[in-house]
């Protein structure tokens, strides 16, 4: 059985009603995730995702899941498998105050990125979070600092902070599609390409 992205019982009721269509790396990436994950926790007891994934999109859509994963589905035949580089540990600043894995923008992700995009341009679907291509930061979130005083948070900043001397890459050949409904995570496997 897969671990969940989410477990805690607040994080999974602050998802009520979302989908998500992610990336789980399960190799080098997956396995520098981990430690730095694991570092930045022994700094301080933060909310943070149960397991690495990076997020392609977000959704609220209860009510049309099925009609989602379809449109998801078709993208998912159509994608050639996704190539993961992580580069660097990086932050996102207040008010989020998230530490991140930063990944490069491979030709592969930014090509998924913007067919997706493409794709539901030509829906209603409500997307959460979306920004266009070239605002996005690919990234897979490893603590949730926002409980944390702006001093406190610096202090984290400064000690995790880095820029990788080797960057990990992997390829992924499957995407989740996420949803969170009656406090439980509910995950289907999409392969990448027919």
């Amino acid at each position: 059985m897969r671990r969940p992205f989410m477990k805690n019982p607040g994080q999974l009721e602050s998802l009520e009603g979302q989908q998500y269509l992610v990336l789980r790396p399960t190799s080098g990436v997956a396995d520098r995730y981990v430690r730095e994950q694991n570092d930045a926790l022994a700094v301080a007891r933060l909310p943070h995702p149960y397991t690495g994934h990076v997020t392609l999109r977000g959704f609220y859509e209860p009510a049309r899941r099925e009609e989602l994963a379809a449109l998801i589905r078709s993208w998912a035949s159509e994608q050639q498998p996704i190539e993961i580089m992580g580069e660097a540990i990086d932050a996102f600043p207040e008010p989020w105050q998230i530490l991140i894995l930063r990944l490069a923008r491979t030709r592969s992700l930014v090509s998924a990125y913007a067919t997706l995009t493409e794709l539901l341009d030509a829906t209603d679907f409500r997307r959460l979070g979306e920004l266009p291509l070239d605002d996005w930061t690919f990234h897979m979130s490893i603590v949730y600092g926002k409980t944390l005083s702006g001093e406190a948070w610096a202090a984290i900043e400064s000690e995790r902070v880095q820029k990788f001397e080797h960057p990990i890459q992997e390829t992924v050949f499957e995407a989740e599609l996420v949803s969170y409904s009656d406090g439980t995570e509910h995950s289907e496997i999409i392969l990448l390409g027919r």
